[in-house]
């Protein structure tokens, strides 16, 4: 079963109380379940946070973590639309909820909580028909 109990209350708080390390766990784990979820529809694959995080964003000075973000954001809207959830997220969504938005201080707030429920929808509709699929079988 994958996780569907995210919230950005409980994302903000304790990647506060551990410095950062819930935050980097969570997007490692998003990362993994994009990639069972996703991948046999549209055979593509995410690299996994901790890759992008430890060793390419610090030699591209970030720029891999923009495009890891516009990636996974473009690719749940894709698996959203393909599984028939009415939630919109994109390429656009992070673009202007969390880069432009970090003009107002709300948006990347808005964006993570977006991201967190985007994956939690998913992550709870795969979970729904491969029960269904269990038990049919």
């Amino acid at each position: 079963m994958l996780r569907t109990n995210r919230s950005l209350l409980k994302f903000i708080l304790l990647s506060i109380i551990t410095f950062g390390i819930y935050g980097l766990v969570v997007l490692c784990h998003v990362s993994e379940e994009i990639n069972r979820v996703a991948t046999p529809r549209d055979g593509k694959s995410t690299m996994h946070f901790a890759l992008i995080f430890f060793l390419l964003g610090p030699v591209t000075l970030g720029i891999a973590q923009l495009v890891w973000y516009h990636r996974i954001s473009k690719r749940m809207g894709e698996e959203l639309s393909a599984r028939g959830i009415a939630y919109q997220i994109s390429a656009g969504t992070y673009w202007g909820w969390y880069i432009l938005g970090s003009v107002i201080l709300i948006g990347p707030f808005v964006y993570y909580h977006k991201f967190l429920k985007s994956m939690n929808l998913i992550n709870a509709d795969f979970n729904a028909k491969s029960g269904v699929a269990k038990l049919e079988a």
